[in-house]
């Protein structure tokens, strides 16, 4: 499978990048092996492998061939290249996409270098930084569009930058969020705003298993415990594992949250409102619809006012019994929420598939007080 083709299949990739040191964080595993390493991300579930091969990230061309040798999905060679030579040393080293840097790079080299990859039967993966660069990759018809978090000259990394660069690629292109990506949360936001995959290496380096931090990365579904009222419900939930938490601002409910509280970052804030939103700082609106004095039984999950996924609940005190056959047949993404608890959410993801699963009355003791076992049980449960 094409590099291109293997990012652009449904749902978030991931490209596990091999690398043995970084500039601004030093050693992370010096004694990688590529083989062994591509080989395991492999099985581990990446759409593709990046490999160093530049001595300043302690990598050769070499590795790139080791890891050749030992795997099958398709191989990113990443490093600093401006010349025909580099590109023919890549496609012989068994490259299927090179990677090109807008900042090293004039316009004319870039198409130069993009149609001498094509002539070579490799992708290349055109990389921004900032707006600028961006507006050039897009102007330059790049197919894959790279949006690196982290500034190259302070080794800063700045999330929002990115998913707001992310979020204004054509969607006839395929983008890559690169950098700064350590947890599930980090990568769903990347997804939300528009990413077709993920660039993660410096987590799965410093991990003491770098295939098993990244099936857990790509791993679905996500965990939402809402309802939360509490700084240490919010610190339960985060330790147990959840991804997204949940903060009903409607006056109306019980579970009110008095606003939305600080979330780790291992975890998106969601603002949850019925009727109309409000301005308000978390990552991410869940609005539902108000039906005779009261929530509507379905809703969206919103991105900067853009519906993003649907949240399929339970009707407004009432059970439908065949809420996850009909959740099982909608399309898109899907929020399950409505009567999940541990003792069910394992049958309910497997008959639905849900991007998400959401709990909320079910882990508490009273409404907006959580019951900590039960957090961590529900959480338990999901991730199994």
């Amino acid at each position: 499978m094409r590099f291109r083709d293997a990012l652009a299949a449904p749902g978030l990739g991931a490209i596990a990048e091999v690398k043995r040191r970084s500039p601004s964080a030093g050693d992370l595993r010096p004694g990688a092996d590529p083989g062994r390493l591509a080989a395991a991300f492999e099985r581990a579930g990446a759409a593709a492998c990046s490999i160093l091969v530049d001595e300043r990230f302690g990598g050769t061309w070499d590795d790139l061939r080791a890891a050749r040798s030992a795997a099958s999905l398709p191989l990113l060679a990443k490093g600093f290249f401006s010349t025909d030579e580099h590109l023919d040393i890549a496609q012989e080293a068994g490259a299927d996409a090179v990677l090109l840097l807008l900042r090293d790079l004039d316009d004319g080299e870039v198409w130069r270098l993009m149609h001498q990859a094509q002539e070579l039967g490799m992708d290349a993966l055109v990389e921004a930084h900032d707006a600028d660069e961006l507006e050039r990759a897009i102007a330059s018809n790049a197919p894959i569009v790279g949006v690196n978090a982290r500034d190259l000259s302070t080794f800063a990394i700045d999330r929002r930058a990115q998913l707001e660069l992310v979020a204004r690629v054509p969607q006839d292109r395929v983008v890559v969020a690169e950098s700064g990506i350590w947890s599930r949360a980090q990568g769903a936001a990347a997804e939300l705003a528009g990413a077709d995959a993920v660039l993660v290496g410096s987590a799965l380096m410093r991990a003491p298993d770098p295939a098993a931090k990244l099936a857990e990365l790509i791993s679905r579904p996500l965990v939402k415990v809402c309802g939360l009222t509490r700084d240490e419900d919010v610190a339960v939930a985060a330790e147990a594992g959840a991804d997204l938490a949940g903060f009903i601002l409607a006056e109306e409910s019980p579970r009110q949250a008095p606003a939305v509280l600080d979330v780790p970052e291992t975890m998106l804030s969601v603002a949850v409102f019925v009727g109309e939103t409000r301005e308000t700082p978390a990552d991410l609106v869940q609005l539902y619809p108000r039906e005779n004095g009261h929530r509507g039984r379905s809703g969206s999950l919103l991105l900067s006012g853009r519906p993003v996924a649907s949240v399929l609940d339970q009707p407004w005190l009432d059970v439908d019994p065949d809420h996850w056959t009909k959740a099982a047949g909608t399309p898109g993404r899907i929020v399950l929420a409505g009567g999940l608890g541990a003792e069910n959410v394992r049958e309910a993801i497997e008959t639905v598939r849900p991007w998400a699963v959401d709990a909320s009355s079910s882990l508490e003791t009273s409404p907006g007080i959580k019951d900590h076992a039960r957090v961590h049980a529900f959480v338990e449960a999901a991730r199994r």
